[in-house]
């Protein structure tokens, strides 16, 4: 009896300490989430098109009213980024001929539901009155036939609510494996009140496109997180937190500054393990395997959730969870398998990411996007491959 009385003891011991340490794990558990993943027919169905932009990847959303961390309201304007995108028309789901494709476009959605008419989708024109790019480079260090594809961008509240946009300079190259490249980055400034096709918007190259000793190239640009009361965030710090991918393992680097310096590149610090520092060489690496686009938002619990595509072009969207806004991040955890888009082989799926704006309490909508390895093959087969598609991620 002694010995039983000793084990249930035991027992009793384990399983009142194990109860502790669930209700205190949350904080330090970076690889335990309780939720349920489903479609989002009705925001994939939101993108579907027939006639004027048909097709699109990239896209980010910004809440014009600057509160990031909140579901809009029905009276609230989202503005859509979107990077290489289709115009044209389909009928009778075939493609008809004129179709064209510019490197970045924009869409302004009324209120907080996926409504076909209260989305209006905004591209640029050439002298012919043609479809063309919106976003097209004029600073300094541009050249001749570099091109925007669209990073993150935000409303800065405390720079007179500018909206803030990262724009990548790519070129087209014929030694690279995909036939282009980074070769630069820009901040893009909206002010205030101003409609598109944005004609008064202001373009200034930055430092934040980076390169190793080891031959790693990335950028900044790939998510922002507001950290911030007027944005709405659930334990503001004031900072506004910047992520970069680098190399060929795709690794997380993580930048911030106040958001009144946001412009003013030197104060701008640099997460290196331990601390900030002002030397964008010293970022260390937070996660790896991450995509080229991504996002970090709070989680009901206090923790943060890094949402990406697994390996960049993979089947999976993937989750890690922060202690922080900048690290530790957790192991990934595959929350969406998306064969049931990879119709064909040549079908890719990449850049995943959350918007909370979009979002309702307690759960994240989170898109990704569909490209063919076989782009304009493909395309007159299957005009609506392009685009993304939406999924619900639920807390419970």
């Amino acid at each position: 009896m002694k010995y039983l009385a000793s084990i249930l003891f035991v027992c009793f011991f384990l399983n009142a300490n194990a109860q502790k340490e669930e209700t205190l794990q949350h904080p330090n558990d970076l690889t335990t989430l309780n939720y349920t993943v489903e479609e989002a027919p009705e925001w994939t169905a939101l993108l579907k098109r027939s006639s004027g932009w048909f097709g699109g990847d990239g896209i980010f959303t910004i809440p014009l009213n600057g509160k990031e961390h909140a579901q809009a309201s029905p009276t609230d304007k989202i503005l859509f980024l979107f990077s290489d995108s289709m115009i044209g028309e389909i009928k009778d789901n075939s493609l008809m001929p004129g179709y064209k494709m510019t490197h970045n476009s924009v869409a302004i959605l009324n209120g907080n539901s996926p409504d076909k008419n209260k989305i209006i989708f905004y591209w640029g024109k050439d002298k012919k009155g043609e479809p063309e790019t919106l976003f097209i480079p004029k600073t300094p260090k541009t050249g001749p036939d570099d091109y925007y594809w669209l990073g993150d961008g935000f409303v800065n509240t405390e720079l007179d609510n500018s909206i803030y946009i990262f724009g990548y300079r790519i070129k087209n190259v014929s030694d690279a494996a995909f036939g282009f490249k980074e070769v630069g980055n820009t901040l893009i400034k909206i002010p205030v009140n101003s409609k598109p096709t944005y004609t008064n918007q202001q373009q200034r190259d930055t430092p934040f496109y980076i390169a190793d000793n080891e031959g790693n190239s990335g950028s900044f640009g790939a998510g922002i997180y507001v950290n911030t009361k007027s944005a709405g965030a659930p334990a503001p710090d004031g900072y506004i937190y910047v992520y970069g991918v680098i190399g060929k393992w795709k690794e997380l680097l993580v930048a911030r500054v106040l958001p009144k310096y946001f412009e003013d590149y030197d104060k701008w610090t640099y997460w290196n393990g331990r601390n900030w520092t002002n030397d964008i060489k010293k970022a260390t690496r937070v996660a790896d395997w991450v995509s080229n686009e991504l996002s970090v938002s709070p989680l009901p619990d206090g923790r943060y959730a890094l949402i990406f595509q697994i390996g960049t072009i993979t089947k999976d969207v993937g989750l890690r969870i922060g202690k922080t806004p900048y690290g530790l991040f957790g192991p990934a955890i595959k929350i969406w398998d998306c064969s049931k888009d990879l119709t064909k082989k040549t079908y890719t799926v990449y850049n995943a990411k959350a918007h909370p704006s979009l979002s309702k309490p307690g759960e994240l909508l989170i898109s990704y996007n569909i490209n063919s390895m076989e782009f304009f093959k493909d395309l007159p087969g299957d005009p609506n491959l392009y685009r993304p598609r939406f999924i619900r991620l639920k807390f419970n």
